[in-house]
């Protein structure tokens, strides 16, 4: 799989330019991703799928990413449903307590998956972000199901999944917050507000919701699951973003690299320092990236695991900025006009930090913890 996202890689750049000016969903990237099987990379084999692992998904949206960042990052929030629903293990969910019909249903969703459907994450929200213990999006039993209503933002590939993510607060009790995976249709709604610098193709719209979903649509068939599966497994809130990122940087270094040459800058030591610190810093905040993920897959949980899931997005976000900006000055004025890689991967590159958890949010925590405090209830914000 790999491989195979080395090859989409060129294609995905050849259309970027054209979905970023337009703010267009990929929709050729995606029919690719669909082709080549990507939307089963973290479905187990049993189910149909690749059966990756979390270093796997890494090393392919880093690929995918060098060819568009706004591709790879709305993959990634597909590959976030599907590897979370995949880590709930059997062990797992009988320490959950969850049911036989839960299991069924978390087959389902995945082999519906590994046959081509895709998904989309609605937690966000206006004023709370993407911290589950603030939404104000809520549900209520109904006979047989779930009724839904709230509003999201930033919701990736809005109105182009087959199914959303979407978590809530319980209208009975307040406390828990669940996630239900509601399919494209009937009470959902986009609204097209997604106009931003950077990242222009995710069409990350708003989800308007108020739909009714049977019992199989709620996540572990136990309400009050989404914080604890956030704090299980954290990396797919907050990691999976940064190998993104990181192979947006590395997309700046190529394509300053093939800018320099063909305007014969190379003679320049300024403009050669400057890549060969580029290169640098993107290689050590992808090294931290396989580090993380190798961890997540042989390490799931432990402590210092999760340091090394929010080193790894604090550096990948920071790098991506900075490395985007210094390529930038590298190629000269003429980078910056509209259509050329470089003026598209800086703007792309800017929105790294900004994702959730943010490099001021994640650098906050390891410095709590660091300092021996505890970041849930010493940090500058709540995680979830």
């Amino acid at each position: 799989m790999i491989e195979e996202a080395r090859r989409l890689a060129p294609r995905f750049a050849a259309r970027a330019a054209e979905h970023d000016r337009d703010g267009s969903f990929p929709a050729a990237d995606f029919a690719d991703l669909r082709d080549a099987g990507f939307f089963g990379l973290m479905v187990p084999k049993r189910l149909g799928g690749a059966g990756a692992g979390f270093a796997e998904y890494a090393a392919v949206a880093y690929e995918l990413a060098r060819g568009n960042g706004a591709t790879a990052l709305i993959f990634n929030m597909h590959a976030s449903v599907t590897g979370a629903l995949a880590g709930v293990s059997d062990e797992l969910a009988d320490a959950l307590g969850l049911s036989a019909e839960a299991l069924q249903a978390r087959d389902d969703h995945l082999r519906a998956a590994a046959d081509g459907s895709w998904y989309a994450v609605a937690m966000s929200e206006r004023g709370a972000g993407s911290r589950l213990s603030k939404i104000t999006t809520s549900y209520e039993r109904t006979d047989g199901g779930y009724h839904i209503r709230g509003a999201k933002t930033f919701c990736s590939g809005a109105g182009h999944a087959g199914a959303y993510l979407v978590a809530a607060r319980s209208a009975d009790d307040p406390d828990q917050v669940s996630q239900f995976l509601v399919p494209a249709g009937d009470g959902l709604r986009v609204e097209e507000t997604w106009d931003a610098l950077g990242m222009r193709a995710t069409g990350s719209h708003d989800l308007h919701v108020d739909a009714t979903v049977p019992a199989g649509a709620l996540l572990g068939g136990v309400e009050g699951l989404a914080l604890v599966i956030a704090q299980i497994a954290p990396h797919w809130m907050v990691a999976s973003y940064a190998a993104v990122y990181v192979g947006v940087a590395r997309a700046a270094v190529d394509a300053a690299v093939e800018h320099v040459n063909q305007r014969k800058l190379g003679h320049l030591p300024a403009v050669r320092a400057r890549i060969g610190r580029a290169d640098a810093a993107v290689a050590a905040a992808h090294l931290a990236v396989l580090e993380a993920a190798r961890r997540v897959d042989e390490q799931p949980g432990e402590a210092e695991t999760t340091r090394w899931v929010w080193r790894a997005k604090l550096l990948a976000g920071t790098t991506a900025a900075e490395v985007a900006a210094s390529m930038l000055e590298a190629a000269g004025t003429s980078a910056m006009r509209r259509g050329h890689p470089l003026e598209r991967l800086y703007r792309d590159a800017r929105a790294g930090s900004l994702q959730p958890a943010t490099s001021d949010v994640c650098a906050d925590w390891l410095g709590v913890d660091a300092l021996g405090g505890d970041p849930d209830s010493d940090g500058s914000a709540p995680r979830w």
